[in-house]
């Protein structure tokens, strides 16, 4: 059998989605098709091809670019029986190499933690995962939800989407984002009095979750009100990833039925944090992909 160091990381295409889906269970993980599907085709997975005859990969990532400037790690895996020989290492330090000039970033695990900083990735922030049955009649108070105008996003909305998510994220994320329709169970804009659009949310299913994300809104009210939006014909699991710089967000969204305390730390290689407006970055399209 060949040296785990000698063999050839390669490019995946879709059409390795099932050896993706099998890697991800074999650590524990859920079946994610849709997520995986989306991933491999907006942004390029890397893999490993088993050496021991039984076929699928035995290690995997995928690089998700932003225009050259940033780009998002996720789904590293190294397969059960190859664990604690070095395959995660050499992977992401294939991630860094393939990133270029762009600062990668990703959503680190307690277990991860240790090797990216060993790799010299620094913290910047964190996100709580809550989940749970969205009440829309929460015990939150009064938020202003009921002052702010939400309404299904058509494909007339979408440049001032764009323009608007340029501005929020603080890179150009197009090609993501323009599968957002498609991809998404429920896709909404919130408008103000003069008709322009202040913030836009979706909602995507994960198997038997739906999952909230992106949400870009003007302030806290505007993002509530897409929220409340999203979550009145949910199903009976829902997932928000929550920021940890908006705990009053955290507040709200535990007052309407979700909850959790199962936290990642957000990272950054060779760049002081990752772009954009935090203050109007509410949840990301996914932590796969920021």
């Amino acid at each position: 059998m060949p040296e785990l160091s000698t063999l050839p990381i390669r490019t995946l295409t879709p059409d390795d989605l099932t050896a993706c889906l099998d890697l991800a269970e074999d650590r524990g993980w859920s079946r994610e098709e849709h997520k995986w599907r989306l991933l491999l085709t907006a942004g390029q997975g890397y893999g490993i091809d088993a050496p021991d005859g039984n076929g699928g990969l035995i290690g995997a990532y995928v690089l998700t670019d932003y225009t050259g400037e940033y780009a998002c790690v996720s789904m590293v895996l190294v397969a059960e029986r190859y664990a604690r020989r070095g395959l995660g290492r050499r992977l992401m330090r294939h991630a860094i190499e393939a990133s270029g000039d762009a600062a990668p970033f990703l959503q680190a695990t307690d277990n991860g933690r240790p090797l990216y900083e060993q790799l010299g990735f620094r913290a910047v922030g964190a996100t709580t995962m809550l989940t749970g049955t969205f009440a829309p009649d929460g015990t939150g108070g009064t938020d202003g939800t009921d002052r702010v105008s939400v309404r299904r996003a058509s494909a007339a909305d979408m440049r001032a989407v764009l323009a608007l998510d340029a501005e929020v994220f603080g890179t150009d994320r197009t090609e993501l984002l323009a599968r957002l329709p498609a991809f998404a169970d429920r896709f909404v804009v919130a408008d103000d009095a003069a008709g322009g659009i202040t913030g836009f949310a979706a909602r995507w299913p994960n198997g038997p979750t739906d999952v909230f994300g992106p949400v870009v809104a003007a302030d806290l009210a505007t993002a509530q009100a897409l929220i409340a939006d999203l979550g009145a014909d949910a199903g009976e699991r829902v997932r928000f990833d929550v920021d940890s710089r908006h705990p009053e967000l955290e507040r709200w969204l535990r007052a309407h039925g979700l909850s959790g305390d199962y936290r990642c730390t957000l990272m950054v290689h060779t760049a002081p944090d990752i772009p954009g407006d935090i203050s109007r970055r509410f949840a990301p399209y996914s932590v796969a992909l920021g």
